[in-house]
């Protein structure tokens, strides 16, 4: 076998790689829905791989995730398809490659076990399995749907008032540990007359620790009473007509209201109003095999904060406060029957069983305009399964 000195390998190597360059230069040049390209998005910089629909890798390279970078990579493209996966930079990118022309495919990321969970990850590697999965079934990329801009600034009011709401919650209880080392306790009340409470009762030799604090504490409440005004100024008047039907149900307020109407966006999304229930995570999981099927805790997909609400309305229509209706006396036979069994959890349980009719009794509402009945079934004998 012939040897080729250092001068020559090195000449054969440029030759080869100038070869490599000219079989993908033409790539930005292919006709419309003839590639499909993954990229994997990361905070600084994000890796792609375009592939022909016949799975051939064509072209693999970073880009920084900014929209002027994003933007001079794919721009002189024709539209082609793009997968990318859900995260923080998803959104804006998605909307981006749209109005650019592209096909857009956000992949739910807790649905794709075989990038998430894959021995040998890296961002090539996603890249490659992204754009690999695109050219196949796109049912296996389990696609999300992408609100418009202006839902989400205005979702992010609810978002905003409820990382406020959780922070507001760590002091309180931060005030309430610290009183009760020192062998006091401060009086039971609401969160919002928490400051006026801690004032009156914080012993004298806590006061310079916790005054910061509770400045913090009423500079919140003002905040959090704040973003309520702007919410409820938005159901009264942008969305009054959709959220007049879901305020009909007792229970429901305009933050749950705006929060699931901007959540959903388009009430056509579903062909039935049950189906909303799964999207939000609402119903059991399922683990059956052979003669085993075990009963499991719900799925908790879609929305987080959105289901928390829906959860807290269950837990007040089953509370002492709660108005009596048919969805009222379901979930507590639900309660009495779960306890017959010597369940642990009852009421648990059917704030969560309740929270998806409730989720279901919504959408209905809202598609249909109808005036709410809470007690339409009152004559019917229901009894729900445990």
């Amino acid at each position: 076998m012939k040897k080729h000195s250092r001068s020559e390998t090195t000449k054969i190597q440029r030759e080869t790689k100038k070869v490599a360059e000219l079989e993908t230069a033409g790539w930005s040049e292919r006709e419309a829905n003839t590639l499909v390209i993954g990229i994997d998005l990361g905070d600084r910089s994000s890796s792609y791989c375009v592939r022909t629909l016949g799975q051939q890798i064509v072209r693999e390279a970073t880009v920084a995730t900014t929209a002027a970078a994003i933007l001079k990579e794919f721009q002189g493209l024709r539209r082609q398809r793009i997968v990318i996966e859900t995260g923080t930079h998803s959104r804006w990118v998605a909307h981006l490659l749209e109005m650019m022309g592209h096909e857009v495919m956000v992949a739910n990321a807790r649905k794709l076990k075989l990038i998430s969970e894959n021995n040998q990850k890296s961002d090539k590697v996603d890249a490659r399995l992204l754009s690999q999965l695109g050219c196949m079934n796109v049912e296996w990329l389990h696609p999300v749907y992408v609100r418009s801009q202006e839902a989400h600034c205005e979702l992010l009011l609810a978002r905003s008032r409820e990382a406020l709401v959780e922070t507001r919650t760590g002091l309180i209880n931060h005030v309430r540990g610290v009183v009760k080392s020192f062998g006091s306790r401060l009086a039971k009340c609401t969160s919002e007359s928490f400051v006026e409470v801690a004032r009156v009762g914080l012993p004298d030799g806590l006061k310079p620790a916790l005054s910061g604090v509770l400045a913090a504490l009423e500079e919140m409440d003002e905040q959090i009473y704040d973003y309520d005004c702007r919410i409820e100024h938005l159901c009264n008047t942008k969305y009054k007509e959709a959220a007049q039907c879901l305020l009909q149900v007792n229970g429901v307020g305009p933050v749950t209201t705006l929060t699931y109407l901007l959540t959903i966006e388009n009430k056509d999304r579903f062909e039935q109003s049950r189906d909303v229930g799964p999207y939000l995570g609402l119903v059991p999981k399922s683990r059956q095999s052979g003669q085993r099927d075990p009963q499991l805790g719900i799925t908790k997909a879609g929305d987080e904060m959105l289901r928390k609400l829906l959860v807290n309305c269950a837990h007040h229509m089953l509370g002492a406060k709660g108005q009596d209706s048919d969805l009222r006396r379901w979930g507590l036979e639900l309660v009495r029957a779960v306890e017959r069994k010597g369940k642990q959890g009852a009421r648990k349980l059917a704030a969560a069983a309740v929270a998806r009719k409730l989720a279901v009794l919504l959408h209905a509402l809202w598609v249909s305009g109808a005036v709410y009945e809470p007690l339409r079934n009152r004559g019917a004998q229901q009894t729900p399964a445990a």
